[in-house]
This record gives C-alpha cells, structure tokens and sequence, in this order.
C-alpha cells in the first residue's frame, strides 16, 4: 500500500480502538489476499463456518490487545 492509513495507533477511547483493530484485520486479509473477486468467493463459505468466525474474533482480539496497549489501556 502506497498510502499511510495508519499514522497511529492512538484511539480516544477503547470503541475507536476497537473499530481500529477490526480495520487492521480486515487490511490484513486485503493485503494477504488482494483480488476482491477470490475474498467475495470464500466469504460465503467462510460466513456459515463457526469455527472460521471464531478465528476472525481472534484475530481481531490479538489487534485489540496491541491497540489498547498502545493507548496505556485509556488511563490517561
């Protein structure tokens, strides 16, 4: 990506942060896989199986965990 999407990973408060860790997810598979045609095709098998939807939450809750990090956990 030629653009700077992510100048931070300061959030004003956690929801932001956790809008910011679903955006990162959801970069992460664009940039793994770039052709919208292939990630429109497995989204219906993947949208009906469980145990891949549980995966997405993890991978989304392992972002959350960095952002809130990054954000000292909103103590400030």
């Amino acid at each position: 990506m030629a653009d700077s999407w992510l100048p931070s990973l300061r959030t004003a408060t956690a929801q932001e942060g956790f809008e910011l860790a679903t955006k990162l997810a959801r970069v992460g598979v664009k940039l793994t896989q770039p052709s919208a045609e292939v990630r429109d095709r497995v989204r219906a098998a993947y949208e009906q199986d469980a145990a891949q939807l549980i995966a997405s939450s993890q991978v989304i809750a392992i972002h959350f965990q960095t952002v809130a990090a990054a954000n000292n956990y909103w103590r400030d």
